[in-house]
């Protein structure tokens, strides 16, 4: 059991806030029971993980994309009414840290993204600000682009798609998780090889095929699933309370 300002300024301080212009608050976005004893994470604060959050007990519900963001709408109405009535009925507090947790150089996406997948990390995204979220970095061995959609399909659980414009086998690598499918040009800069991201856009096939670079989008939701729970299993060791981890179904 942990009091719940006491999480939350632990976590702001560990991920480092402070660095991140981000677009949409860190942090405590809805509050609810002052004491945390069970925290559930997710990806994504839809009705489904809520749901499955308040039949599960918990105090708290920890996720990467969560709420308030710029340019959305402020009145709270319709499903946004609906996804907090529920949390607040249900005295759960919602806890949301976006791009900090992508760039957390043990326990953020990248990293974690990058363990799973046998990425060698060697340093951050090129041509980034100083809160880079996305890393550089190799493959363990060498593998042809075929090949490497097989080992990501076996990590992720699901199939990728994928550009192979070349023969080359891919050696150097740069990857960014979530919507960051636009930083491939950036990587070809680089000189990598190969380029992953979670999503696609329609310019990105012309753009791998013009800059000679392999792409891989692997999905928005499976390449985010993995800083969340390496977050909640650090909280939970370090305050002493139970966590669980609900993957709510996102082929995107």
């Amino acid at each position: 059991m942990v009091q719940l300002t006491e999480l939350v300024n632990y976590t702001n301080s560990l991920l480092a806030v402070e660095r991140f212009n981000d677009y949409c608050p860190n942090g405590l976005q809805i509050e609810g029971r002052a004491e945390v004893g069970k925290l559930v994470c997710g990806v994504t604060a839809c009705q489904a993980l809520i749901d499955a959050a308040v039949a599960a007990q918990a105090d708290a519900l920890l996720v990467h994309h969560g709420y308030f963001w710029k340019g959305e709408a402020a009145p709270i109405t319709g499903i946004k009414m609906r996804r907090i009535k529920t949390l607040l009925d249900a005295g759960i507090s919602l806890l949301a840290w976006h791009l900090p947790l992508d760039a957390h150089p043990q326990l953020g996406n990248n990293a974690q993204l990058g363990q799973r997948l046998g990425l060698i990390t060697e340093g951050r995204f090129p041509n980034q600000e100083q809160a880079a979220v996305g890393l550089l970095g190799q493959l363990a061995e060498p593998r042809a682009a075929e090949a490497f959609a097989s080992q990501i399909e076996l990590v992720l659980g699901r199939q990728p798609l994928y550009f192979a414009p070349n023969k080359r086998q891919i050696k150097t690598i740069a990857w960014c998780s979530g919507g960051a499918q636009g930083y491939i040009e950036a990587a070809a800069d680089a000189g990598v090889d190969a380029y992953l991201s979670g999503e696609v856009s329609e310019q990105t096939f012309h753009l791998a095929y013009e800059r000679d670079i392999h792409f891989f989008a692997v999905g928005h939701h499976a390449s985010e699933r993995y800083g969340v729970q390496a977050l909640a299993q650090h909280l939970a060791q370090k305050f002493d309370f139970k966590s669980e981890f609900i993957d709510i179904l996102n082929p995107v």
